[in-house]
């Protein structure tokens, strides 16, 4: 195949860096341009220069201990991240560096996760686990996922593919986003409008991105505006929602909540979320499944193949050289 030579204005990328000798062979071959090296960022780059760098895919933990470690890479046009959220990445390079994320890989493994998290919650699942421990069998009735009026706070590519599938099970979704508008799906609510929407819903799903407008955006106004018995679902970043807002009204029993995320994460040993009565807490792992490699080495290639002939990467968030 014939690589078109890149136009003279567009940022050159000749060298990118992966976290793992997995991503390096599988990544090797896909454009002649782009020499992919090896960097776990326990070290210096496989064989190259920090200063050479131009591009680096950062592990699948994102920021994790990774506080100075690109400062070598002085030179960097590009940082990847193998998750949608792309929340601290900002403070690990400068300005002038883009940022694309991995939209769209997680998305549906964070979507079933959402729908499962609610279904286990709304059809006593937990409890029955509970009970099974103890030996004992408990009959009752729950209130199930049809016709909950759910409130779908977040209406990107994630909040769509668990809108589709709470569509599935019959519930009743109203969608939060950023402002209010109008698209081919319907009406959207602006997120100014939580408080008087809470009220009339069973179930807040909660998957927008963690910015400073969205940080404890869930908070104790719209937590006590929600009905007694509301189920809170997180699987978007736990600062999203005011965890101690939260705790007051799940240990009052007022509240259950399904959690993906936390905030601290993880909680702390002896927290009283960790016990509380109506509460699922897994260790986030939403986008974490079989389904996760071969989606993030797809778009890894992807970016390989536009970086060899010099276009633009996708899910671009900061544009950086890319203006």
């Amino acid at each position: 195949m014939t690589i078109p030579a890149p136009s003279s204005d567009a940022p050159t990328v000749r060298t990118l860096s992966v976290p793992t000798a997995e991503l390096r062979d599988a990544l090797a071959g896909v454009s002649p341009a782009v020499d992919v090296v090896l960097w776990d960022f326990q070290g210096a780059p496989e064989g190259l220069d920090p200063a050479d760098l131009d591009a680096a895919v950062l592990p699948y933990t994102g920021r994790a201990h990774l506080d100075g470690a690109l400062d070598a890479a002085r030179n960097l046009r590009l940082v990847q991240t193998q998750s949608t959220g792309y929340d601290g990445v900002p403070d690990l390079v400068g300005p002038e560096v883009a940022i694309a994320t991995a939209a769209g890989v997680h998305a549906a493994a964070t979507a079933e996760l959402a729908v499962g998290l609610a279904l286990a919650s709304l059809r006593g699942i937990d409890d029955a686990v509970r009970q099974q421990a103890e030996g004992r069998w408990h009959s009752a009735r729950y209130p199930g996922l049809a016709d909950r009026r759910v409130l779908l706070v977040g209406v990107g590519g994630i909040g769509e593919e668990i809108r589709r599938r709470l569509d599935t099970f019959e519930a009743q979704v109203t969608r939060v986003g950023s402002a209010a508008r109008d698209d081919a799906l319907g009406h959207v609510h602006g997120s100014d409008e939580l408080v008087d929407l809470a009220p009339h819903h069973d179930v807040v799903v909660v998957i927008t991105p963690l910015t400073d407008a969205t940080r404890g955006l869930i908070g104790k106004d719209v937590l006590a505006a929600l009905p007694d018995g509301a189920l809170v679902v997180n699987v978007a970043r736990g600062a999203v929602v005011d965890t101690e807002a939260l705790t007051r009204e799940v240990v009052a029993g007022r509240l259950k909540a399904a959690l993906d995320v936390v905030d601290p994460e993880p909680l702390p040993e002896g927290h009283p979320l960790w016990n509380a009565p109506g509460v699922i807490i897994t260790p986030h792992v939403g986008g974490n499944t079989g389904a996760f490699p071969p989606r993030i080495l797809a778009l890894l290639k992807r970016q390989v193949e536009l970086l060899g002939r010099g276009q633009e990467p996708a899910n671009l968030v900061r544009r950086g050289p890319w203006g």
